[in-house]
């Protein structure tokens, strides 16, 4: 019977090859939609590994997780240099990384820090931070580089980059008087450090002298800014990592009530999940469209079946006549709708895994969302047998009426 139900859909192959593509369409964009919600919420978790707090000027907890770690948006305030190295000194603090955000390079941020950035900094499973070429910076005008900057940009070692002012996509004030050298670039991590030029903060202090209010006022050299003193007056954002994480809690209670400026401490897995919780409803809506979609394919599955029956009442009679009983009916029947489900589930995950394929250089370059091409999550697997379970459910339908069919008739049509 199996054999019979596929080569009478052989036979009708081509309104049988629209049903499969209506059914492979809505598994894709059902899986789809899945996929890239669960792959980005572990790329936003993979992004920072290890650190303990984050510590910013006082403001809500998700808008400083989003530029001081995923590069989105702005600070309200910054954090003085002095307040930085009395928090920096606190008992229980193992390391901290300071952070200064604000300039950009052809719409890439620029982030100011030190070398501790590249030796605590870590991310998706408690990964380090690698050097593909090069080193890191040691000097005031020297840059590191992110993986996507060098591919995007066809940057090499030794070559020298422009910053520009402020942190738009297009800016008119640029530091081309004191250019940075390229002297490293970091390995790809899927992380917004892969879209980041990383300089020192000494660096930030440089290129900023002879500013006033964010208008250039004068000329600055490299050898006039060697000479001044380069220490930061404000920095934009740091990372604490702790000697023992049972202080997590106690530490972030006292530089939230620190008296010398408003501060904000955070716990990065906190803020995620109120980041999470802000973007559920989305999801759900994201989730219930792909649910629509799959319902309009199997009903046009339902649709085609049935339309289609009425047209085969003369074939369902000659089996009739040759002895096949309405329960082999009802089977091919089924039989036929079960093979449609199957093979466009199946077409659906060949799409998808296709579709990443290709999509994924391109989501990487510009969202740095890395899909993984693994087999489908146990999640998956209850979607697609769900599909599957409504498939064969919506075969019943045309299945039942060709058990109905007699075989009179079936050979006594009225045209």
């Amino acid at each position: 019977m199996l054999k019979l139900a596929l080569q009478s859909l052989w036979a009708r192959r081509l309104t049988a090859g629209l049903t499969l593509l209506a059914v492979a369409i809505s598994v894709t964009l059902l899986l789809g939609v899945e996929r890239v919600r669960t792959e980005a919420r572990e790329s936003f978790a993979n992004t920072v590994s290890g650190t303990d707090l984050i510590v910013g000027a006082r403001s809500g907890q998700v808008n400083l997780l989003l530029y001081s770690v995923f590069r989105i948006g702005n600070p309200t305030n910054n954090v003085g240099w002095d307040t930085y190295q009395a928090i920096k000194q606190r008992p229980g603090i193992a390391w901290t990384i300071p952070i200064s955000l604000g300039d950009s390079h052809k719409s890439f941020r620029v982030l100011g820090t030190n070398g501790d950035y590249f030796t605590h900094l870590k991310y998706g499973q408690q990964q380090s931070l690698q050097m593909r070429e090069g080193r890191p910076f040691e000097t005031p005008f020297e840059a590191v580089l992110g993986a996507q900057v060098a591919e995007k940009l066809g940057y090499k070692l030794d070559q020298s980059i422009i910053i520009a002012h402020g942190a738009g996509n297009t800016s008119f004030s640029q530091h081309d008087n004191l250019p940075f050298k390229v002297v490293g670039i970091l390995a790809p991590t899927g992380t917004p450090v892969d879209r980041t030029v990383h300089v020192p903060l000494a660096g930030i202090e440089a290129i900023h002298l002879g500013w006033d209010t964010g208008r250039h006022s004068k000329n600055v050299t490299a050898e006039q800014a060697l000479a001044q003193d380069l220490t930061p007056k404000t920095i934009t954002a740091f990372m604490v990592g702790l000697s023992n994480r049972i202080l997590a809690f106690q530490l972030q209670r006292g530089i939230n009530t620190y008296t010398g400026e408003p501060l904000m401490a955070i716990l990065p897995g906190a803020a995620l999940q109120e980041l999470w919780g802000m973007m559920s409803v989305m999801e759900t809506a994201l989730t219930v469209i792909a649910g629509f979609v799959v319902v309009a394919g199997l009903i046009g599955m339902l649709t085609t079946l049935l339309a289609g029956l009425n047209e085969r009442r003369r074939e369902l009679a000659i089996l009739r006549s040759l002895g096949a009983g309405p329960s082999h009916l009802f089977l091919l029947l089924a039989l036929e709708a079960m093979a449609l489900t199957t093979l466009g589930i199946a077409l659906g995950v060949g799409v998808l895994y296709l579709g990443q394929l290709l999509a994924t250089p391109w989501l990487l370059s510009h969202y740095g969302l890395q899909l993984g091409l693994g087999l489908p999550s146990a999640y998956e697997w209850q979607l697609l047998g769900l599909v599957w379970l409504a498939g064969m459910v919506i075969g019943l339908l045309p299945a039942a009426r060709a058990y109905r069919y007699s075989l009179s008739d079936g050979m006594s049509i009225r045209i």
